[in-house]
């Protein structure tokens, strides 16, 4: 049995600390996400898929089920 897929994460803006808690969808990466409290366009760092595998307490839903090697 593999574990359930986790769809809520917390992002937090590496430029000004906001935090804010995110619905993931299942069947993309999202690359781009605006800050809520100063406007920065976020994107993923180098390595990672998406904003939620670099800024999130969770990652997305395809490294939670596959693995880091997923979405490369």
């Amino acid at each position: 049995m593999s574990p359930a897929i986790v769809l809520e994460s917390t992002l937090t803006c590496p430029h000004c600390g906001h935090v804010a808690t995110e619905t993931m969808p299942t069947d993309a990466c999202i690359w781009f996400y605006d800050c809520f409290g100063c406007g920065v366009k976020l994107k993923p760092q180098p390595g990672d898929c998406c904003v939620f595998c670099s800024y999130a307490d969770v990652p997305c839903p395809p490294i939670q089920v596959d693995g880091k090697g997923c979405c490369g």
